[in-house]
């Protein structure tokens, strides 16, 4: 009789490795805008923010908008009389975090009709850009104009546009205008350029 030899089993220690959490930047409040009844904007804002306090979503709803100007008009015998009007009818703006929480909560108050931006029903809307809120917020005067004197005769680079990655120099600024002209280098002759605020960036 042939006898085979048991051969232990052996036992391999596994270690256990904790997979690496991935590090994931905190979501950041964006500016987005909602449509709303024609003549209600403001209703809407006071209606959304109640809602936004009795929920307890401040920190996903901080802030909502609905820009006013002062107006006169001159009555029948003369006199100006003071008057407010909506810079922009039909819409607020909002500061807020998108999650399906909070895109429901602003969907579903009375007179919003949906987000600008939103391809549908279901979808996301998509927020401003710093371009396209800042002269909201400048005008509103919750955020200060940009100053950018100190930037006579040095260089900046473009940042949009056919001269984009172009340095160039600063000659001029028109802060009212949120202008400035540079000088830039094309086909051997140095060209004066005007361009935007938000076309250009710094060189440190």
């Amino acid at each position: 009789m042939i006898h085979m030899k048991k051969e232990k089993a052996k036992t391999i220690d596994q270690k256990t490795e904790k997979p690496q959490e991935l590090q994931t930047e905190a979501p950041q409040f964006r500016w987005y805008i909602a449509q709303t009844y024609l003549g209600y904007e403001n209703t809407v804002k006071q209606d959304l923010l109640r809602r936004v306090e009795s929920l307890g979503i401040r920190e996903l709803i901080s802030n909502v908008l609905s820009p006013r100007e002062t107006y006169y008009e001159t009555r029948a015998d003369g006199k100006k009389t003071s008057k407010e009007r909506n810079l922009y009818p039909g819409y607020v703006f909002i500061e807020m975090i998108i999650t399906d929480h909070s895109w429901f909560v602003v969907k579903n108050t009375p007179r919003i009709t949906g987000f600008l931006g939103s391809s549908g029903m279901s979808s996301k809307p998509i927020p401003l850009s710093e371009k396209e809120i800042n002269p909201v917020l400048f005008k509103m005067g919750i955020m200060s104009k940009p100053n950018y004197d100190h930037l006579i005769g040095k260089k900046v680079e473009i940042i949009s546009g056919s001269l984009a990655n172009q340095q160039a120099k600063v000659s001029i600024i028109d802060n009212d205008r949120e202008k400035i002209i540079v000088e830039v280098d094309l086909f051997g002759r140095t060209v004066p350029v005007e361009i935007s605020f938000s076309d250009f960036k710094e060189i440190s």
